[in-house]
């Protein structure tokens, strides 16, 4: 099979394209393996068809094939599957499967108003999903305008009392500094007291400070305003070593390490759900002290690196104390800077064009501690960080409406596309005068009649297999 010729059905629609073609002419077929089977589809008039799919043959004139092919959908022939691990529908349960048809210019008819209600439908639909990417670049349009510093350009120019950049970067100093200083004073004591049994206790280490982005950096990146300061993300994070930090190597956290109760342990799953409390995977005390630089608290903030890369869950104040696993890197923040700021600077697509700058134009697949450490941040007062997560919420908050209702009208879409499909073939569809004008088509026969030609054919049929 290749990606050209003639298309290829399996169970589940086209699986791929041949050089050749098996059936001239266009036909129902119904799925018969696998989860989705006894769904229907028609094919194209030259293609070819696999053994994951029953090709319906009708002996006698008087079937429309997309009415039937809609009926059948209808029917939901999946419930005549079996209830293996590989689900299968014998044709000899479809064989037995009973249906009601209306005459042949009826189901014309049917078929005929059910495209164009489902034409209508689906412009609809169409309309919606369009106002659901509408949406998603206003938001990010949003996003942009807020980390350049537009959306608190006015409450700026009113404010008297804002910290310039260079002296918040001064003050992060200073406290990293004073922070060092307790710790080895703390240390010290440690020592000695220390009474030679057990390990010694280990002098801490200092922040390690990275080297300010370049002249080359910060011209590829917006002008900031002139209270706020392009820096790295290692500037924004507490004031110890493992305040920036990955999960453990895969080695270190094992499955067979797990328990029922004690430190939960948070992967992707929380930080993709959004979820904090989700999941119910957990190590012992002992465990948890080998892994103690990995542990994450109340407002930590956690990073996806693989598969949804860069998803952001900050941890609420009521969540578990536990720890990380491989597949996540934790910030624990300074007190100049907001959880949710952070959050939304960190998913929106700004930052991602940054991936960009920082990756020679190749947008990242995988995030590691290292290219985190990296990217650029936009360093500003915590007051205006705070104003400037109040107008964001304040525009999203009306975008979360208007997304709110577009999911309700795509899922009544869903639930009207079902309602017209079950008022055909209840026979409620049609009104009085399309009826009529079914009836005087030239090949209206009635019901009664075609079933006489289905079991004088049966008939036939067994006759000349005893032959």
């Amino acid at each position: 099979m290749s990606g050209v010729g003639y298309p290829v059905y399996g169970g589940n629609g086209i699986t791929g394209y041949h050089s050749d073609y098996l059936l001239s002419e266009r036909k129902l077929i119904i799925g018969r393996v696998g989860v989705r089977c006894g769904v229907t589809h028609l094919t194209k008039e030259k293609s070819w068809v696999t053994d994951n799919a029953l090709i319906v043959n009708f002996k006698l004139l008087g079937f429309n094939l997309r009415f039937m092919q809609l009926k059948l959908q209808f029917e939901n022939l999946n419930k005549l599957s079996n209830s293996t691990a590989q689900p299968v529908i014998s044709g000899s349960k479809i064989y037995a499967y009973e249906i009601s048809f209306p005459p042949f210019p009826e189901q014309r008819a049917i078929v005929a108003k059910i495209e164009e209600l489902f034409s209508s439908l689906d412009s609809g639909i169409a309309d919606l999903k369009k106002a659901q990417e509408q949406l998603k670049i206003y938001r990010q349009a949003v996003l942009k305008k807020a980390f350049e510093g537009e959306l608190t350009k006015e409450w700026r120019a009113k404010q008297t009392n804002l910290p310039t950049a260079e002296e918040l970067l001064e003050q992060i100093k200073e406290e990293r500094k004073n922070h060092y200083l307790n710790q080895i004073a703390d240390w010290k004591k440690a020592v000695k007291d220390w009474d030679g049994i057990g390990a010694k206790p280990s002098k801490p280490k200092m922040v390690k400070e990275l080297f300010p982005l370049v002249k080359e950096e910060l011209e590829v990146l917006p002008i900031e305003p002139d209270t706020w300061k392009w820096c790295k993300v290692d500037k924004i994070a507490g004031h110890n070593a493992n305040s920036l930090k990955a999960g453990p190597f895969g080695s270190s956290l094992k499955k067979s390490f797990y328990t029922e109760t004690g430190y939960k342990i948070y992967g992707q799953e929380q930080v993709i759900s959004g979820n904090a409390y989700f999941g119910d995977y957990y190590v012992g005390e002992e465990k948890y002290n080998s892994l103690i630089n990995c542990a994450v608290f109340p407002k930590d903030i956690l990073i996806s690196l693989v598969g949804t890369v860069g998803k952001v869950l900050v941890l609420p104040d009521d969540s578990e104390q536990g720890i990380i696993n491989p597949r996540l890197v934790k910030i624990t923040l300074n007190r100049f800077y907001d959880s949710i700021f952070f959050k939304y600077y960190f998913e929106s697509s700004f930052l991602k064009s940054l991936y960009k700058v920082k990756n020679h134009g190749t947008t990242m697949d995988v995030l590691n501690l290292g290219s985190i450490k990296e990217l650029p941040y936009p360093l500003c007062s915590i007051q205006e960080q705070h104003q400037i997560v109040q107008e964001i919420e304040s525009r999203l908050s009306v975008c979360d409406k208007v997304e709110e209702t577009i999911v309700e009208s795509l899922e009544k879409s869903k639930a009207l596309r079902q309602s017209i499909l079950k008022k055909a073939f209840e026979g409620k569809l049609l009104n009085d005068a399309e009826i009529a004008a079914c009836k005087a088509a030239l090949d209206y026969e009635p019901a009664s009649v075609l079933l006489e030609r289905i079991k004088a054919e049966k008939t036939k049929s067994i006759k000349s297999k005893k032959q």
